[in-house]
């Protein structure tokens, strides 16, 4: 198996299918308008089906579309049904801001997609509109019923907590999941990318969450799946489903990470916060063999030595203190979550 220097093996794939997105969401887009990837730089559905097989064969067992959001690409069930069909491949997702889901989902779902991640940070409409600032509430919730009619499992409802922002929603996002079937995923709010002017100031802790939560709807912990999954997860003592908290800044997972990116335009990412990428798509589209790929990919992965949450976490508690603007990344529409 493959592994890099800290001894983690590369298990999961997150694929970027476009770096566009109809959002704007404040802690990911905060812009209105962005320079996009021209369209002739984009990896064709056949160029992520052939680098996806490649991964599988060094040992990747999931894979996760992102994007961008992933169902403004189009005919996006199309690649999905060349990935679905990967011998060695256990696990296929999809992230979305479920704005379009409900007129794809069965499309999707034919394909061999079985579940889906759904980014939402609040149900109050008004709220709604100043985090995400272009798009529709109600979509959203039409297209996570839609998956749901459409037996995809399990669903999982994302949410990015920020204090002032909407601290204030985490019960009642928590009932809505548990009253629907949904499975709700907390995120602390992290530094991603240059531009979403991110303070620790803004940041609700995984401690402070579960705090909350259990106040009113007492759980215990039942760990990260497969002891490398990025939330860690916890069911309700009643046993009405399960919750989950990634806390990247307060509790790095660094030790456990196993995932690698590639970007929309070709490039291998091996961390959400890196600066710079390997570009992939060079190789494809100059003739390279299978097997000169594959060593390519292998010796990135034998080398990668990341670590940022939990450098970031010990600048956080050191006396020099930590500032993200002097953190140059990688934009979060380029990698996806």
């Amino acid at each position: 198996m493959l592994r890099d220097i800290y001894n983690r093996p590369l298990k999961g794939l997150r694929i970027s299918v476009t770096d566009r997105c109809n959002f704007r969401c404040t802690y990911c887009m905060p812009f209105d308008e962005y320079e996009w990837v021209d369209k002739k730089e984009i990896l064709t559905f056949e160029e992520i089906a052939r680098l996806a097989g490649l991964f599988v064969q060094l040992g990747v067992d999931k894979i996760r579309l992102t994007g961008g959001e992933p169902l403004l690409r189009r005919d996006l069930e199309k690649l999905i049904r060349k990935l679905s069909s990967l011998s060695g491949l256990k696990d296929l997702c999809l992230t979305t801001n479920g704005s379009l889901l409900a007129e794809k989902v069965s499309a999707l779902k034919s394909a061999g997609l079985r579940r889906i991640n759904v980014s939402l940070d609040t149900l109050n409409p008004e709220k709604f509109a100043r985090i995400r600032r272009w798009g529709d509430l109600a979509k959203v919730l039409e297209g996570l019923f839609t998956a749901k009619s459409y037996g995809l499992d399990p669903i999982k409802v994302n949410a990015v907590i920020e204090r002032g922002v909407n601290d204030d929603d985490i019960l009642d996002l928590v009932e809505f999941s548990r009253k629907n079937g949904f499975t709700i995923r907390f995120i602390e709010y992290m530094d991603v990318g240059n531009s979403n002017n991110w303070t620790s100031e803004k940041l609700v802790s995984k401690k402070e969450i579960l705090a909350i939560i259990n106040a009113r709807y007492p759980v215990r912990e039942v760990g990260r799946n497969k002891g490398s999954a990025p939330s860690v997860d916890y069911e309700f003592i009643d046993g009405q489903g399960e919750v989950g908290v990634i806390a990247s800044v307060s509790e790095p997972f660094c030790s456990s990470c196993s995932r690698a990116r590639l970007t929309a335009e070709g490039k291998l990412v091996t961390c959400l916060f890196s600066a710079t990428g390997y570009d992939l798509k060079a190789l494809l589209r100059h003739g390279a063999t299978e097997e000169e790929i594959i060593e390519v990919i292998s010796a990135i992965w034998r080398k990668r030595t990341d670590r940022y949450s939990d450098e970031r976490l010990e600048a956080m508690n050191s006396a020099r203190g930590y500032r993200a603007k002097d953190h140059k990344k990688i934009e979060m529409i380029s990698l996806g979550g």
